[in-house]
This record gives structure tokens, C-alpha cells and sequence, in this order.
């Protein structure tokens, strides 16, 4: 599988990292990984370190994301971020919506 998930042990932080191509076969799995996060949960982190490539439905994932646990989560990190997938970030201005590193 391309994505794991794990909450810190306070369970304060859930974290998901994708591992090769982020695109539209990991929908599902994508969306059971923030679906079922803790109450405690207060920030959500996507690290990208092992991800090589992301298409628009990626995009459309992490939107989708950000919408529905925005009534519990005030922050979202995309951590770790390879040059080529942080400039399709910065041109796609989710550096406006996510807090990118």
C-alpha cells in the first residue's frame, strides 16, 4: 500500500504519508486515513518525503480533506515536500490554505 497512517501517542497528531504516486487510486484510502481520527486530534500532518509524483486529484484529496475535518482541525501541515511537488503547491496557491514545509 501506498499510504500508512499514525497518531502520536497523545493522539493530538494524526499523520499520513503517501509513498511513490499520490493520485486518484488512493481516494478511498486516502479519505478512511482522516476518517476515522481521534476526537484529541488537532492537527493533521501529510507527509510527502517518499511521494515522487502528484496529479490534480491529489489536489482535489487534500481540499476535500481540509472541508470536511475543518470543523475540528485549525491546522493542516504538507510536510516534507520534494522541489518538484512544492512548486505544484506554490503554483496551485495551496501555500494559502495548507502550512507547507
Amino acid at each position: 500500500m501506498n499510504l500508512s497512517s499514525s497518531t502520536s501517542a497523545d493522539g493530538t497528531t494524526l499523520t499520513i504519508q503517501i509513498k511513490g504516486k499520490f493520485d486518484f487510486n488512493l481516494v478511498q484510502s486516502f479519505r478512511k486515513a482522516y476518517s476515522e481520527m481521534d476526537e484529541r486530534t488537532v492537527k493533521v500532518i501529510v507527509d510527502l518525503r517518499d511521494t515522487n509524483y502528484m496529479d490534480s486529484s491529489a489536489l482535489g484529496m487534500l481540499l476535500n480533506m481540509k472541508k470536511t475535518i475543518s470543523h475540528q482541525i485549525a491546522r493542516v501541515e504538507i510536510s516534507n515536500c520534494q522541489p518538484q511537488l512544492k512548486k505544484i503547491l506554490q503554483i496551485s496557491r495551496f501555500d494559502k490554505k495548507f502550512d507547507i514545509n
